[in-house]
C-alpha cells in the first residue's frame, strides 16, 4: 500500500543542520553574477516582464524618480521554501547565514535538453562540503534572449537526492530552473519534483545566475543580496562572488 501523501503545501522539514561557515582568504575581486534589472532580463515565459516607469523626469521635474513592478521569480532571484510549502518560511524569515558563505562553482559542459545526473556531479571538483553554496556553470546564461535558452540542462530527481545528501545550503543555476524546462514538461499538471526535493530540507534555489565561468573549478565566497520581502515566496537578488585561496580557511 502506498504511503499517504501530505496535503498540498505541507511537508517542509526544517533547515538542515550545517557546520559553522568557513571561508578562505580572498584571492580576487568581487564579480557580479546577476542579470541587470531591465525588461529584457531572463524569465520563464509564463511570467510577465519587468515594468519600469519614470514618474519624475529632469529637467521638467526637480529630480528623477523611477517605479518598477515585477514577478519575484524574474531575472536573478532566489526561491524560499514557501514557494512550494505553506508551512515553510517566506523570504523575510530566511536566516541571513543562509544567504552568504563559501562554496564551489562546477563547470558542466552538457548539450541542450540534457539531464544532470549524479555521475556528473560526483566527477566535479572541488569537492562539495556540508554547508557549501553550489553554483552550476553550464554556459547557458550566455544564451539569454535566444530560443536555446529554454532548452537548458536540468537536474534529474536522482541528482537532487544526491545533492540533498551532501547538505549544501543553496544551489545556484545559470539557467531558468533546476526542474524540466517548460517546453519539456509532460502534458497535464507539473509537480516540480526538483524544487520540492531541495526546498523541503531548506536547500535554497537561485535561478538565472549570470556568467559564473570565471570562477569555475575553484572555491568561492558568495553573497546573495536578496530583498527581504515579507510573506514572499521568492526575491530578486544581486549576487556577488569572489575566488578564495585554495587551502586557506578563515572560520
Amino acid at each position: 500500500m502506498c504511503d499517504p501523501s501530505p496535503p498540498r503545501g505541507q511537508g517542509w522539514r526544517g533547515w538542515m543542520s550545517l557546520p559553522p561557515p568557513r571561508i578562505g582568504s580572498p584571492a580576487g575581486p568581487w564579480i557580479d553574477l546577476s542579470h541587470p534589472f531591465s525588461p529584457d532580463m531572463p524569465r520563464v515565459p509564463v511570467f510577465r516582464p519587468l515594468h519600469l516607469e519614470r514618474l519624475k523626469c529632469l529637467p521638467a521635474d526637480p529630480l528623477n524618480v523611477t517605479a518598477f513592478s515585477m514577478v519575484v521569480h524574474t531575472g536573478t532571484h532566489l526561491d524560499a521554501p514557501f514557494h512550494f510549502y505553506n508551512d515553510g518560511p517566506a523570504f523575510d524569515a530566511i536566516p541571513l547565514e543562509r544567504l552568504h558563505g563559501g562554496g564551489v562553482v562546477w563547470r558542466l559542459d552538457l548539450p541542450p535538453d540534457s539531464l544532470i545526473e549524479p555521475d556528473h556531479l560526483a566527477a566535479a571538483r572541488p569537492l562539495l562540503q556540508p554547508g557549501d553554496i553550489l553554483a552550476l556553470d553550464t554556459g547557458w546564461s550566455e544564451r539569454v534572449g535566444t530560443e536555446s535558452y529554454d532548452r537548458h540542462p536540468c537536474l534529474s530527481e536522482a541528482a537532487a537526492e544526491w545533492l540533498v545528501a551532501r547538505r549544501p545550503k543553496l544551489l545556484a543555476c545559470d539557467f531558468a530552473t533546476p526542474d524540466l524546462p517548460v517546453g519539456r514538461r509532460p502534458a497535464g499538471e507539473f509537480d516540480y519534483p526538483i524544487h520540492r526535493r531541495l526546498l523541503r530540507d531548506g536547500v535554497l534555489i537561485c535561478e538565472h545566475l549570470r556568467s559564473p565561468r570565471a570562477l569555475a573549478g575553484g572555491r568561492v565566497e558568495f553573497v546573495f543580496g536578496a530583498l527581504s520581502l515579507v510573506g514572499a515566496d521568492g526575491a530578486p537578488a544581486r549576487v556577488l562572488a569572489r575566488r578564495v585561496e585554495p587551502g586557506s580557511v578563515i572560520a
